[in-house]
């Protein structure tokens, strides 16, 4: 496993924009090409940044009311792909499969949702399928890629960038994809509580 790894484009999906605007200026100062969905897309737009759609990648819409936007080889090839891995390789340049190296999202907030007293059509809605799959395919990958899974790892992140630029070593991704699988872990068991009670 190779140590440090250069930020070259992140893939940014998240429900809450809060917090967020530091981190993407300090990524878009260091050259990284965002790549995003939806209302995320028009939030790092309207801040002054390029932002490549989704879709473009994919050639996919946002579909069945917005359930599927990220689901794709294109995307989930690109995060999940192995670097050093030749055949990987060959495969994402036969299928023009994007590198994706950082991965920052933050899920559907499931809970806030259960303790609202919304309807039971509403906390489905709110169970997020894309977001969690992006969560567990970039911290299975941290040899390669960074995920950072909710905004409360945004200022860790940006501690990474202040010091070292736009790269980490092995080190920072493990530890990112530990607080992962424990965002991961953590949402299911609330979904599974949900669903027993």
């Amino acid at each position: 496993m190779s140590g440090t790894k250069k930020i070259k484009t992140a893939l940014v999906s998240v429900f809450h924009k809060d917090g967020l605007d530091e981190l993407l200026a300090k990524l878009n100062a260091e050259g990284v090409k965002f790549l995003s969905t939806g209302g995320t897309q028009k939030f790092i737009e309207s801040l002054g940044y390029e932002c490549q759609t989704v879709e473009s990648v994919t050639t996919y819409p946002s579909i069945l009311g917005g359930r599927v936007k990220t689901l794709h080889p294109k995307i989930f090839g690109g995060i999940l792909g192995r670097r050093d891995n030749e055949c990987d390789r060959e495969q994402m340049g036969k299928y023009e499969i994007p590198e994706i190296d950082l991965v920052i999202v933050d899920l559907y907030p499931f809970e806030q949702t259960v303790a609202s007293g919304a309807s039971e059509a509403d906390i489905i809605e709110k169970i997020d399928i894309g977001g969690i799959s992006l969560i567990r395919a970039g911290a299975k990958n941290f040899n390669d890629v960074v995920i950072v899974p909710s905004k409360a790892e945004y200022g860790v992140l940006l501690d990474i960038l202040n010091k070292k630029g736009a790269q980490t070593d092995i080190e920072d991704r493990r530890m990112f994809a530990t607080r992962a699988f424990g965002v991961s872990s953590h949402y299911d068991t609330a979904i599974h509580n949900w669903f027993n009670s």
